[in-house]
This record gives structure tokens, C-alpha cells and sequence, in this order.
């Protein structure tokens, strides 16, 4: 099997804007948000890997960053494009970020929503850095009841909020899922930054940054992010009454009713 990062193309505009959806989504997820853009942009929807159509071979796994920025230099050659804007929902980010740093004078914005990457998630950590931990939730993909008894104490005991919980259950209700989140977690934990490198970097031009964050969100916390949004020269953050499942969607809704906030402003 050869590595391959699938996309679908909407419209047919000159202005480019690549977009990565989160965990447990596919290229589809956008399709509402697209339709807000106008004709005169093109969107390059990604799944990622061991997502919809595109696969991740033996050999590039884990995942490197430049790997991954290999794989963006020859989708950009072989569709022939130059400067481009970025979109990104959760952990779709860490491919979003991963483009920019790679090609910064190539990127002319970035929107990212909830944004996995920046900041460190304790969940995240404990469950990819210790080898042992990574054990442990390769072990719940097949037999998941002593993680999920795990989940239940610590909701019972209030040691973590229950709506994280609720999340994380749902995540592991399937081997399916549980086998995504092991192969998603342990490929991309190379996909990280050193915020101050790279803010440093973006604020060479300055790049246009937008940061749509949920004010209830649990699964990415907004502080984090609005205290790497306050070193960029050229951000605004926006954020919604809203937690993270459905943020894609509140996005959505938020543009429709702010039309002079959409992304196309920014892709010239």
C-alpha cells in the first residue's frame, strides 16, 4: 500500500484554500461552510489519514512533519499552485500548521477552528508519549471494558469534566473507532510546534490568522489558543457560545449571519 493524502475539489475560482477536518470526519464535513465562499473560490477538501480515501503506508508511520510537507509539495505541484489560504477544524490543524510553517510565503491566511496542535492536551500526551501508555490504548482497541471503567471513575470521582468524558466514550464505543483513534493518535504525535518559532515566522509578513473557538469546548480549550493568538501581529479570535462537537456547524451558522467575516475576503 502507497501513502496517499485523497482531496476532493470544490468550484473553480483562482483563489485556493485548502481545508483538513477534524477527528472522525471526512472532506464532506465542509460542504456547508464551502457553499458560503463565492465562484470565485476553489477548495481543495483533504481526508486525513486513515480517514476516507487516503492512506498512510507502513513505512510513513508515524508520520513526520517532513513527510507530510513532501506529500503538500507535490499536491502543489501537480495542481500547479502558488499561494494559497488554509482551513483546519481540530486536528485537521496539525496539517494546516504543518503547511504554513513549511511554506509561509506561500500562505495567505489561515482559519482554523478549535485547533489541535497548539498547546499541549494532557490527554493527548499521556496517551502517545509514555510508550507505555500507547500500550495500554492499543490493548482498549480490542478489549476497551477497563479504559471505559477507567472514563466512569473519573466522571464519578469529578476529577475530569463529564462532557470530556461523554466525548471520549463515544470515541471508544466502537472497535472501528477505537482503532482510529490508536492509529490517529500514535501516527500524528510527531505533528508538533515550537509556538514561538513559529509565531515568529508568521509574523515575518504578517499572515492573516482567524481562530473560531467554542467558549464550552472541553476537547481544545480556548485559553491556550487565545494565548498563542495574542503573539500574532495579524489575529482575531472569534468565539461561540458553543462546546466542539458541532463547531463546524456553528461556524457555519456565525458566517451566515457575518458575511463580511467569510474566508474569501482573506484568499486574494
Amino acid at each position: 500500500m502507497k501513502t496517499h493524502l485523497h482531496y476532493r475539489t470544490y468550484g473553480s475560482g483562482s483563489k485556493v484554500l485548502l481545508a483538513f477536518h477534524g477527528y472522525g470526519q471526512g472532506e464532506g464535513h465542509w460542504r456547508s461552510l464551502i457553499q458560503l465562499l463565492g465562484a470565485d473560490v476553489k477548495v481543495y477538501a483533504f481526508d486525513l489519514f486513515y480517514h476516507g480515501r487516503s492512506r498512510l503506508a507502513k513505512a510513513d508511520s508515524p508520520l513526520t512533519k517532513q513527510r507530510l510537507g513532501e506529500l503538500l509539495q507535490v499536491f502543489l505541484t501537480e495542481n500547479q499552485i502558488d499561494k494559497f489560504s488554509l482551513l483546519a477544524f481540530s486536528m485537521g490543524a496539525k496539517f494546516a500548521l504543518t503547511a504554513a510553517e513549511r511554506f509561509p510565503e506561500r500562505v495567505m491566511s489561515l482559519w482554523l477552528i478549535a485547533p489541535d496542535g497548539i498547546g499541549s492536551q494532557l490527554w493527548y500526551t499521556l496517551a502517545t508519549r509514555p510508550p507505555w501508555m500507547r500500550a495500554l490504548l492499543g490493548r482498549a482497541v480490542l478489549r476497551p471494558q477497563r479504559l471505559l471503567g477507567f472514563l466512569d471513575t473519573l466522571q464519578q470521582r469529578r476529577l475530569v469534566d463529564g462532557n470530556l468524558v461523554r466525548f471520549a466514550q463515544w470515541q471508544l464505543d466502537s472497535r472501528e473507532k477505537r482503532l482510529r483513534v490508536y492509529r490517529s493518535w500514535t501516527a500524528f504525535r510527531g505533528l508538533t510546534f515550537d509556538l514561538k518559532r513559529l509565531a515568529r515566522l508568521l509574523n515575518q509578513r504578517p499572515i492573516p490568522f482567524t481562530f473560531f473557538l467554542g467558549r464550552h469546548d472541553r476537547v481544545i480549550a480556548p485559553a491556550g489558543i487565545q494565548q498563542f493568538a495574542a503573539t500574532l501581529t495579524n489575529a482575531r479570535t472569534i468565539l461561540l457560545d458553543t462546546g466542539h462537537a458541532g463547531l463546524i456547524y456553528d461556524v457555519t451558522a456565525y458566517l451566515r449571519r457575518h458575511p463580511e467575516v467569510l474566508p474569501q475576503t482573506q484568499v486574494t
